[in-house]
């Protein structure tokens, strides 16, 4: 005889069980998915914490239980796995999001000292703006830009197109080039 569920499972809505039928058929989705939605169906239709965690392909009814905790807090939601170890996530998607729109947007050589972003002057930026994030590092950025699909490339970028000062026989020249402009296009 089993023991008494200390959190039994609430009673899930048509669209709910439908939901988790497709689901726990799936073979595009990732099997921890599938597991567990078998696993709450089982127990939706009356079997053990014990049965449904042999129909999900576990050992551990206590993985079922708290999958069924889970299930009764956030809904279809818990089918998802959550971070699962190591340190906390420290920038959510809106910190994100603000590295990806400082990198897009182009640098004020004047404020920012440069023309075009490195890592170490966009966490430059990113530290002393008002909305920006004190403590980020330059590795997080990269690896935030490395996800969006974005990639350093070595560009040759300078301020002013066409205009460069040489060392010319012991003194500074200003050279103009003269289709600089046509260059650009």
């Amino acid at each position: 005889m089993t023991r008494k569920q200390k959190d039994p499972l609430r009673e899930i809505t048509g669209e709910e069980r439908r939901w988790l039928k497709r689901m726990s058929r799936s073979s595009s989705e990732p099997a921890s998915h599938v597991a567990r939605a078998k696993a709450i169906l089982s127990v939706a239709e009356g079997g053990t914490y014990t049965a449904a965690a042999q129909a999900a392909g576990r050992k551990s009814a206590d993985a079922v239980s708290q999958w069924v905790q889970r299930f009764n807090e956030a809904g279809i939601g818990a089918i998802r796995p959550r971070h699962g170890g190591g340190p906390a996530v420290k920038y959510d998607a809106t910190a994100r999001q603000r590295i990806l729109a400082q990198a897009r947007g182009c640098p004020d050589p004047q404020q920012d000292g440069t023309a075009t972003w490195s890592l170490l002057s966009l966490q430059k930026a990113l530290r002393k703006a008002e909305d920006g994030l004190p403590k980020v590092s330059a590795h997080t950025i990269g690896k935030v830009l490395h996800e969006a699909g974005l990639s350093w490339q070595r560009t040759r970028s300078w301020t002013q197109t066409g205009q460069v000062v040489r060392q010319r026989k012991g003194k500074q020249v200003m050279v103009i080039d003269g289709d600089a402009e046509a260059k650009k296009t």
